[in-house]
């Protein structure tokens, strides 16, 4: 390299390390003399926990050289030496997330006698550990990775005069809680000088960085970096929820790009428009298809989108892309959490999240969350939303390398059926967005359950078996005043009176193979996966005429609707549906810095009902490459496709073929600020085709000549600019529009879709003083104009949305208010591809929130 180049990015590197530590003004003693304050509590829980680090004041700008590194195998787990003569002058800052132990060390590079130089690396170094590497992140940084298996490893630090040694402790079943020092009798603990016996009792100033999340699993079905993902994925991590009291998952998704909510049948569903396409084929839950009920969040660790076709790990999915939610699991270490959230409307909101060890030798583990919700609904309806929710896991360590863990969720949802508000002309009629337009007394009533196991087992070091059970039911009940057509001359909306009665089952069993082996200098990570899914969906439903009503001046008429044996005319839907999918997945690791990802899937799936039967049959390939050309840039590109069945037919009878999803994307991926902050810039074209159109010659048939294309550029940037200061921001352009249709005009756009759109959420909490603790944050979401259908007979106007937080965090406390359209405007959430299915956002709204961890 360029020795004016090296020397400017050394520079850079170092003034930004200044910089931060300028910014983040406590520490704890060194050998340099420094100090700080540190109660007991605040030891147990950061180091034997989380295991973090807290920064060591450097006491020289120059780069500290790193000549040799270890990693010896331990009675407690592995030691890993970095050898260096200057070892007291090393600053230690913790990235940890999830599995993984994350230290990067400003000022300092990797000189290492071997022909790569600049990397370190130790597969499976001791059991409960996966990989070990220590790498030069940038000019002037070193990062040390360590992946656990089964948690978080813990960590201490030592400073000899061989140089700076992590000793790592990984969770497994043998492992033992290490020993706490002795309570101390004040709050006050001064630590004395190290010496080679003795570790250095480190902790994190401040907040850990909580905002940018390194690994996902949707992407890949296994735990890989995002920078190694030749495809966008976004991760919206715990923190975000808490932050804007989300308790609705359309709320924290309005973070992500390329992400608008979709039709909500009332408000008993949420399905969510991604990259153009409504996703029809449900989301995920911890890589199970979830259907279209409302996400509870309560239990809630992250949200992984995936954008772009994932059929060749999922199945039959629409090819905008996926959302997978995934859940808390169990801790190795007692954790309590109780809170309460209230606001406007009359929200009340209790939580419960407790976790921990069942026995004394801590193989049994569980997790219970739970909460309640009662009120919170802005529209005028006689009756509140009341939810119940309980999730208890729990999990069993059969041995160092067999883990068993149950799990459970119930959800119980009662809340008024809503339709919404409707358009006039091109726009939307000028009513109050709390006027209800169906009756008073209109709701619907879902349950949802769901039970299953996760079985894994590792041979070795390399191969793994995983098997998963799912069973999930879901039954409903509505009574609804749906909308007919509106005379706009004089206001009147014709009504019908709706009863339903449904009931959906789903039996679904995942079985995969992870090994991890070499072919020369090539590295492989082979997943062979087998999934089958068996569903049975029954509706019935009556109906009868109900009055009509006058949007500009409504009168209700509960009691004319008659008992729900009177309805004279019914309905019903009987179906099953049986699907197999075998699908093979390499990430191959051609060089330390080049990466391919390629797999096909193979899918056959019936469908059957009483009068018809019909089996698709397709295969769904992915391919992608990522190119490193430094360590913190990701270039990348990739091809993938999706499928999903077509329901129509052609005069002679036969069965058209899947509905096909094609996707080209190219993006770079950033790590900056020693990858506190991630960004992603994506740019891509999908194509969704043999869409099933009316025959002209039989209008009784269909023909595959339909068509629709996206195409879009999505930024999205996450983690953590300076201590304290968190961001998550995004931006899309989209042009979705319908190019082929016997039965709309080429050239229309895909309704509820805005060409522009852009998120940014922002918290900044004090790190020092007296007001540590305090902290504010403020939210900018825009949505521009979309249209309401496919007709394009209407639009939906765009709007900027303000939300506004005030925090305080002390101790195991905190508490907050979060006030969201903190300028009352009046916007659309959401269209339903129908004039008479809008459903208006909600006014400004209030939310205080209080929790206590123990």
């Amino acid at each position: 390299m360029n020795q004016k180049i090296l020397y400017s990015l050394c520079l850079t590197g170092i003034v930004s390390t200044l910089i931060v530590q300028s910014a983040s003004a406590e520490v704890v003693q060194t050998k340099s003399g420094v100090s700080q304050n540190i109660t007991h509590r605040e030891l147990r829980e950061r180091l034997v926990n989380q295991a973090e680090l807290l920064s060591q004041v450097p006491n020289s700008p120059t780069l500290v050289e790193v000549t040799a590194v270890k990693a010896t195998p331990t009675d407690k787990g592995v030691e890993l030496i970095l050898q260096t003569t200057q070892g007291e002058e090393l600053q230690i800052t913790n990235r940890s997330a999830d599995n993984n132990f994350i230290a990067d060390i400003p000022n300092a590079q990797l000189r290492l006698p071997n022909s790569d130089g600049f990397i370190f690396r130790s597969e499976k170094p001791t059991e409960g550990i996966t990989e070990i590497t220590v790498t030069n992140l940038d000019a002037n940084t070193i990062r040390v990775t360590v992946i656990g298996e089964g948690g978080l490893p813990t960590a201490e630090l030592f400073d000899t005069d061989e140089g700076l040694i992590f000793g790592l402790t990984p969770v497994v079943t043998s492992a033992q809680t290490p020993q706490l020092p002795a309570e101390p009798e004040t709050e006050t603990q001064t630590e004395q000088p190290s010496t080679p016996d003795q570790p250095i009792e480190l902790v994190v100033t401040g907040q850990q960085d909580r905002y940018s999340v390194p690994n996902a699993t949707t992407a890949t079905r296994t735990d890989t970096p995002l920078r190694d993902i030749p495809q966008s994925i976004q991760v919206v991590p715990r923190q975000v929820l808490e932050d804007q009291q989300a308790i609705r998952a359309s709320e924290a998704l309005r973070n992500v790009s390329g992400v608008q909510r979709g039709n909500t049948a009332g408000g008993g569903s949420q399905v969510f428009n991604i990259r153009g396409f409504q996703q029809f084929g449900g989301n995920l839950r911890d890589g199970f298809r979830d259907g279209f009920s409302v996400i509870e969040t309560a239990n809630l660790e992250r949200i992984e989108v995936l954008k772009g076709p994932a059929s060749v790990l999922y199945g039959n999915l629409d090819p905008g892309g996926v959302i997978n939610f995934v859940t808390k699991q169990p801790l190795s270490e007692p954790f309590y959490a109780v809170g309460l959230q209230v606001g406007s409307f009359g929200l009340v909101r209790p939580t419960l999240d407790f976790s921990g060890p069942l026995n004394p030798e801590g193989t049994l583990l569980y997790r219970l969350n739970t909460a309640y919700e009662k009120g919170g609904n802005f529209r005028d309806f006689d009756q509140e939303i009341e939810r119940f929710f309980i999730s208890p896991v729990v999990t069993w360590k059969i041995s160092d390398r067999t883990d068993l863990t149950f799990e459970l969720d119930y959800l119980n949802n009662k809340h008024p059926f809503d339709r919404g508000v409707i358009a006039f002309g091109t726009g939307i009629a000028n009513i109050p967005f709390d006027r209800i337009l169906g009756e008073p007394d209109d709701f619907n009533e879902k349950t949802d359950f769901s039970a299953g196991y996760r079985l894994e087992h590792r041979f070795n070091d390399n191969w793994k078996i995983r098997n998963r059970f799912r069973f999930s039911s879901l039954d409903e009940t509505s009574l609804i005043t749906d909308f007919g057509r509106l005379n706009e001359e004089t206001g009147e909306l014709s009504r019908e009176f709706v009863t339903v009665e449904a009931d959906d089952k789903t039996y679904a069993l995942q079985t995969d193979i992870v090994g991890n082996f070499s072919t020369g200098a090539v590295k492989h990570t082979l997943v062979f996966g087998v999934d089958q899914s068996w569903q049975a969906s029954n509706l019935f439903g009556t109906f009868a005429d109900a009055p009509s009503i006058n949007i500009f001046n409504p009168v209700y008429r509960v009691e004319t609707r008659p008992a729900r044996v009177q309805f004279p005319d019914s309905f019903s839907r009987v179906s099953e549906t049986n699907s197999l999918g075998f699908f093979l997945q390499d990430q191959v690791t051609l060089t330390e810095n080049l990466k391919l990802l390629v797999g096909g899937r193979f899918d056959i799936i019936n469908q059957s009902s009483p009068s018809d039967e019909q089996e698709d049959q397709a295969f769904t390939p992915r391919v992608g490459i990522v190119y490193q050309p430094i360590q913190p840039i990701s270039l990348y590109t990739s091809f993938s496709r999706s499928f999903e069945p077509n329901s129509g037919t052609r005069v002679d009878g036969s069965l058209l073929e899947p509905v096909r999803g094609t996707q080209y994307e190219i993006g770079i991926r950033g790590e900056f600020f020693n990858s506190r902050l991630i960004t992603n810039l994506a740019a891509y074209e999908i194509i969704k085709s043999n869409l099933g159109v009316t025959d002209p010659d039989n209008p009784d048939f269909s023909i595959p000549l339909g068509e629709q294309r996206s195409r879009g550029i999505e930024l999205d940037v996450t983690g953590q600019i300076l201590p304290g200061w968190n961001m998550i921001a995004s931006y899309a352009y989209t042009d979705a529009r319908v190019t082929k249709d016997d039965n709309l005009q080429p050239g229309n756009l895909i309704d509820g879709v805005p060409f522009n759109s852009a998120s940014l959420w922002s918290t900044y909490e004090i790190q020092t003083g007296d007001l540590q603790g305090l902290g504010f944050g403020l939210g900018l979401f825009y949505v521009g104009e979309r249209q309401g259908d496919l007709n394009n007979s209407f639009q939906v106007p765009s709007y900027v949305r303000t939300d506004a937080s005030v925090f305080y965090r002390r101790d195991n406390w905190k508490v907050g208010i979060n006030v969201n359209n903190l300028f009352n405007v009046d916007y659309v959430e959401a269209t339903g591809q129908r004039r008479n299915r809008i459903d208006p956002g909600a006014p400004l709204t209030v939310r205080g929130t209080l929790s206590v961890e123990f």
